[in-house]
């Protein structure tokens, strides 16, 4: 006979077996305590823990001040941690949504940002395998795909921290008998109640029901998760394979694109524009921008407005468009850092011919705007800045914002990455490079291949 039913229900046994590897170092741990359940219950675990892992433990309670009990919360977790000899940092948080924003999306992300400001190598939080259950459900009800459905890893980055959740393999009954068994003292969250927040439905409603008829549900979404985490990197390893083959000096090419299919352009566009930090675009307007790139005729420039900019087709590549403000001079100097406050850019330097004498930069120089009417000495005589830049193919939204290189005499030296002074030029100089906004290109002139080395001005410069 199975005597599983009279032996105690404690978890530590499991939880210590199933310690990471990658954890097994002299951490220091800290860990996310609401002074809920399922908190306190993995408080009292690691407490218990640190007997045969040796490492130091911490907590964070963080304080939303959204709930007329928060103030009572934060004492209770002050408590808990004083009893145990435990270093507590409150972190109070003001979580103010706006138009459009979900106020429980904004008060995660101010929590997750209190979190990871902490001293410790491993933020723990506590969440079990019905909060893992109800989250691919939610996403399922969303729409969310592959990355959505993959729901909480059990181990995953944070900033330069490690974020782990020991508990994805215990359900909530098992967490609430250990802390039965353990006597444990929590706080109850009235909110988890109201059934206005389509989690608390899923809970106390729906899933109820579920397990009357699939008692395994949770698992099987479990296992969902892990298949979608694999199905996510697959893709984000395509994506990335993908966008470097489509990228030159940061444009994005759309016949090379245009060798893709549908669903891998989207990946691209998507991976591009999410590393540029410009938003995320909707399905609808993603892919309407999709077919517009590749069949528009030549001379139109389709472009896609997002939260932080947009992307703009011209000449056959896509190029960011981040609406910065016109930059003002600057006036630099040999040692200087790379990107150039106000400019949204970064200069760079090459050693190639007809590049610019190292002595006539030592004196410093200035990135100037263009103001219009500006020419620069080219082999046949002087020729406009705007003619240069047209001929390069900076798109125009581009044009106002490239600087222009000048001596402290006042000379026009050059227009980094399209064209130098050829009067100023010598056999072998510096050739100056613009990088104009992260992901966009920095350009190369069409008269003459850059050398092997770059030198730089000693300046180099988005859950649950």
């Amino acid at each position: 006979m199975d005597d599983s039913r009279n032996r105690p229900p404690d978890l530590l046994d499991d939880f210590i077996a199933h310690w990471p590897a990658a954890l097994s170092g002299q951490c220091a741990f800290e860990l996310g305590l609401s002074g809920g359940i399922d908190s306190m219950v993995l408080l009292d675990l690691l407490w218990r823990a640190r007997e045969r892992r040796h490492f130091s433990l911490s907590a964070c309670h963080v304080h939303h001040g959204l709930n007329p009990c928060a103030d009572a919360w934060a004492a209770h977790c002050r408590r808990q941690c004083d009893a145990l000899g435990l270093p507590l940092r409150i972190e109070r948080v003001e979580v103010d949504a706006g138009p459009g924003q979900s106020l429980e999306a904004v008060a995660r992300d101010k929590r997750y940002a209190a979190l990871g400001a902490t001293q410790a190598d491993v933020i723990v939080l506590a969440h079990h395998l019905d909060d893992q259950a109800e989250t691919v459900l939610l996403q399922l009800l969303r729409g969310g795909g592959p990355r959505a459905l993959a729901a909480m890893p059990a181990m995953r980055a944070l900033g330069d921290k490690i974020l782990w959740r020991p508990l994805l393999s215990a359900t909530r009954a098992q967490v609430e008998r250990y802390a039965a068994w353990r006597g444990l003292e929590w706080v109850d969250d009235d909110s988890n109640d109201d059934l206005r927040w389509r989690r608390n439905l899923l809970r106390h409603a729906l899933l109820p029901r579920l397990e009357r008829g699939v008692p395994d549900y949770r698992q099987h979404f479990q296992r969902t998760a892990a298949l979608m985490a694999d199905a996510a990197q697959v893709l984000d390893e395509v994506a990335a394979s993908d966008l470097a083959a489509c990228l030159c000096d940061g444009r994005l090419d759309c016949a090379m694109l245009a060798q893709r299919g549908p669903a891998r352009q989207r990946q691209v566009l998507l991976r591009w524009v999410g590393g540029l930090g410009l938003g995320e675009p909707g399905p609808l307007s993603l892919e309407a921008f999709r077919e517009q790139v590749l069949t528009a005729v030549a001379d139109r420039n389709p472009s896609l407005k997002l939260a932080h900019g947009r992307l703009i087709r011209y000449r056959g590549y896509l190029w960011v468009d981040r609406g910065s403000p016109l930059p003002q001079e600057q006036v630099l100097a040999w040692g200087d850092d790379g990107r150039v406050t106000g400019w949204n850019g970064c200069l760079q330097w090459e050693e190639r011919e007809y590049g610019l004498p190292p002595a006539l930069l030592a004196a410093g120089f200035a990135l100037r705007p263009r103001r219009g009417g500006e020419r620069l000495r080219q082999g046949f005589g002087g020729k406009p800045v705007k003619t240069l830049l047209q001929e390069a193919g900076i798109p125009p939204h581009l044009r106002a914002r490239w600087p222009l290189l000048y001596l402290p005499d006042g000379r026009l030296a050059a227009v980094p990455g399209i064209a130098v002074d050829r009067e100023l030029a010598c056999g072998q100089g510096l050739w100056p490079r613009w990088v104009p906004e992260a992901g966009v290109p920095a350009f190369q002139s069409a008269e003459t291949d850059t050398a092997s080395v770059t030198i730089q001005l000693a300046m180099s410069p988005l859950d649950e």
